[in-house]
């Protein structure tokens, strides 16, 4: 079989499709023979060497997290699946893999895929849909009728904070470029921002929850967003975020974390036609590296980019 590959942290010129064993499923584990995969912003994160203090200084490493597939075999332990389930999910951060032709992931960050929903669509879903759940539910706990502000809200994560932040209930405000304005129109945002030409620090609404999905704004612009007793969710961690949240309980960095709750969740939500990411563009497998190298470039999409197995 065949994936993308790299043998030191650096830019899109590292990766190689090469050839590779898939191991035998270890205690926990599921083997998926991938049909689609979704790239990730953390995808060329990963590869640049930003999250080495997880991934460590093994190579060859593979790249790629989101993918959607066919099990076609498990690992001692695994009671949530069997051989022949069509799934959808993540890689583990410190394995990778899902940009190939078979990756190996932990049963609990995956999900049954729903028969309403493709492949190709469901590929998408994980790692936005996790963060923002993540954001959302387990930091923000949000309830029905919350005002949310989503900076971002056009993006991966953005889109999923908001389709979810409605699903549960929640009002939803948001800010994007001109050219997305129709998409988060269609999404039922409340109001809509556009962040070149709107400084949203100066803007006379107060939220419950706001989630810094874009990764552009300052805490201090988040928290002047909030309403007593609100919460500013923050896509982009740091150590000193982290220590800051210590001592301000509205601040909340957050760290992408799947749990098999939550990738079930998103599959009810994927499958009542809650929960829907846009496809922009889809690549064969050996296509992948010119598009890794132009979208970490600054190529803008108008939604997922994702590669097609053989």
């Amino acid at each position: 079989m065949k994936r993308i590959q790299y043998h030191q942290y650096g830019g899109p010129e590292t990766m190689k499709l090469e050839d590779f064993e898939l191991r035998s499923p270890g205690k926990g584990e599921v083997a998926v023979k991938v049909n689609f995969a979704a790239i990730n912003p953390i995808d060329w994160k990963v590869l640049n060497g930003h999250l080495k203090m997880v991934t460590g200084k093994k190579f060859p490493r593979a790249f790629g997290s989101d993918f959607s597939g066919t099990v076609i075999s498990v690992g001692p332990g695994v009671t949530r699946f069997q051989v022949g389930d069509t799934v959808f999910g993540s890689a583990q951060i410190k394995d990778g893999g899902a940009l190939g032709e078979a990756v190996m992931a932990p049963e609990t960050f995956l999900a049954r895929k729903p028969a309403s929903v493709s492949f190709e669509e469901a590929a998408c879903l994980g790692t936005p849909g996790i963060t923002a759940w993540n954001g959302l539910v387990d930091k923000a706990h949000l309830q029905a009728g919350a005002q949310v502000f989503i900076n971002g809200c056009t993006g991966g994560v953005g889109e999923s904070a908001v389709q979810i932040a409605r699903m549960l209930g929640a009002k939803v405000s948001g800010s994007c470029g001109a050219q997305q304005m129709q998409r988060a129109q269609e999404m039922g945002l409340s109001r809509i921002y556009d962040y070149r030409t709107t400084d949203v620090s100066k803007i006379n609404e107060r939220f419950d929850v706001v989630y810094d999905t874009a990764g552009t704004m300052t805490v201090a612009t988040g928290l002047g967003l909030l309403r007593k007793g609100g919460v500013y969710l923050d896509i982009n961690p740091t150590l000193g975020k982290f220590i800051r949240a210590i001592f301000n309980r509205r601040l909340k960095p957050i760290v992408c974390t799947a749990r098999a709750d939550i990738l079930d969740g998103l599959a009810r939500a994927a499958g009542e036609g809650a929960l829907r990411l846009p496809i922009a563009e889809t690549v064969p497998l050996k296509d992948t590296i010119a598009l890794v190298t132009a979208l970490e470039q600054g190529r803008k999409l108008n939604g997922k980019a994702v590669v097609s197995m053989p």
